[in-house]
């Protein structure tokens, strides 16, 4: 197996959006910042979404003007091509645009069916192209949705050759809901990698049912070398009761670093990042490995 893995992380966009308490501008941008000095180099940092639908992410032009001087690649999620203009105006360098595998999860996520969705982002990718902007794209519900049930395989494989072929340099295959195992999870990227490359595919797994390490590492398996996690495992799924965020970062540094893997991610400052930031907004960490160490360390403290 290749021992080189690339993080991808979202704590700061897909973990905050869905979290109930806000983080004002100057907090996310504190919050990016711990997790550059971190080791983590590819950061998603904020939507140019509508206020009223996330008001999580208002303000994120600020956080993206407040990081672009830094070293890193920042991405930002780009829904229209209002949305488009004002990541431009910014900076942006990375967008992503996104839709789903199924057609219940799209109609209650934004509204319009998948084709619909596709055609609303036709023209930023056309613009994104004409102004050297990369463009990562994203699936939702590969492995089920909420409103559907199973998804096929082929359905997903259907959506990430559309939006290959209009130009994504990469294609995040999202287990929206975390319902999916390791047979699935491989089935599913051996339908999308007839149609994509494997190097231009990255896995964006949640934990709900505690499945999302090891379909990760089904999906190694398969050669896909790209994994999106968040810091503390936050964020979750407002179509899905009981759904956690994204599987922790923690939890897939550990893993990693255990298989030899290198990370080049400092596990400490990462810790002291979550921490922090989940202190903020008011719950305990969702990640195995940060709530193991915090209680080492508080034991530590004891004796």
């Amino acid at each position: 197996m290749s021992d080189t893995v690339r993080i991808v992380e979202m704590g700061a966009r897909d973990g905050l959006q869905n979290e109930k308490t806000p983080v004002s501008p100057a907090e996310r941008i504190a919050f990016i910042k711990k997790l550059l000095d971190a080791g983590l180099s590819t950061i998603e940092v904020g939507a140019f979404v509508s206020p009223r639908a996330i008001p999580q992410m208002v303000g994120s032009d600020e956080v993206l003007r407040g990081v672009n001087d830094l070293p890193g690649e920042f991405h930002v999620l780009v829904p229209n091509e209002k949305g488009y203009e004002t990541a431009r105006a910014c900076g942006a360098k990375v967008i992503s645009v996104f839709t789903a595998a199924s057609e219940g999860f799209c109609r209650a996520n934004i509204n319009c069916s998948i084709a619909e969705s596709i055609e609303r982002f036709k023209p930023v990718m056309e613009r994104a192209k004409a102004d050297g902007i990369r463009v990562r794209g994203y699936v939702s519900t590969v492995l089920g949705c909420p409103f559907d049930g199973d998804v096929a395989p082929n359905a997903v494989a259907d959506v990430a050759k559309t939006l290959w072929d209009l130009g994504c340099y990469e294609i995040s295959l999202g287990d929206t809901i975390g319902v999916g195992t390791p047979v699935k999870a491989k089935a599913m990227l051996r339908a999308v990698a007839v149609h994509v490359p494997k190097a231009n595919l990255a896995m964006h797994f949640h934990d709900t049912y505690g499945q999302a390490l090891a379909n990760l590492y089904a999906g190694m398996e398969e050669g896909v070398r790209v994994i999106d996690s968040a810091a503390g495992g936050l964020g979750g799924c407002p179509f899905a009761p009981g759904a956690t965020g994204n599987v922790a970062t923690e939890d897939v540094v550990y893993m990693l670093e255990g298989m030899g893997i290198r990370t080049g991610v400092d596990m400490s400052k990462l810790l002291a990042a979550t921490n922090e930031i989940t202190a903020l907004i008011g719950r305990n960490p969702a990640s195995r490995v940060a709530n193991a160490m915090n209680a080492k360390r508080r034991m530590a403290n004891r004796e």
